[in-house]
């Protein structure tokens, strides 16, 4: 049997998407291990994922590195001694470094709380998205996964799930479907390339 895939996670925040990952991997819902955790805040819920699951993690952010080029750097000898095949970005509020573009390249993915190219680019994140789409008032959003390049939100589009948005929506409401359309759209991928069936440069 051939090994399986290993996957890292990067992230800023609580580690929803981490744990998901997580626990799909563990239920055998995700034939891949998730072989890293990093996180650029040490207060972050997405240590706690990697305590409470025992996944090794690492911490690197300014505070560890000041400067850039090293961080980078680091990064990629993190990713490239934990062997991993695929990189996931989970709310990740860093751009990442071009050590790491090279070195990933075709291997790191993102989504993103709309229907690329619409509603993103640079300063479009989190609650930013959700009141653009209900400020211009159209009446469909979802969520995209893409490949990460040098440019925001501007990989190659892998896959998309449409939201509708409905008639007494406010950014809550809109960001819960929106978020929980991310995550079972990134799962989904995530499984079919976990046994080959998809490949992120494809």
């Amino acid at each position: 049997m051939s090994p399986l895939k290993r996957l890292a996670v990067i992230g800023s925040g609580a580690g929803t998407t981490a744990e998901m990952i997580v626990k799909a991997s563990h239920a055998g819902d995700l034939a891949a291990d998730v072989g890293l955790i990093v996180g650029n805040n040490s207060r972050s819920g997405i240590f706690g994922v990697a305590a409470r699951h025992g996944i090794p993690s690492s911490h690197l952010s300014t505070v560890t590195h000041p400067d850039d080029a090293v961080r980078d750097a680091a990064m990629v000898d993190a990713l490239t001694a934990a062997r991993i095949d695929l990189v996931v970005l989970a709310g990740y509020a860093k751009k990442v470094g071009p050590d790491v573009l090279v070195a990933y390249s075709g291997r790191m993915i993102n989504t993103h709380p709309a229907l690329l190219p619409a509603f993103g680019s640079t300063g479009m994140y989190g609650d930013r998205v959700h009141a653009a789409v209900l400020a211009a008032g159209v009446k469909e959003t979802g969520a995209t996964l893409h490949l990460v390049t040098e440019d925001y939100d501007e990989g190659p589009i892998l896959d998309q799930q449409r939201v509708p948005v409905r008639a007494h929506d406010d950014v809550a409401t809109l960001r819960d479907r929106v978020q929980a359309a991310e995550k079972l759209l990134l799962l989904r991928w995530l499984q079919r390339w976990a046994i080959g069936n998809d490949h992120p440069a494809s």
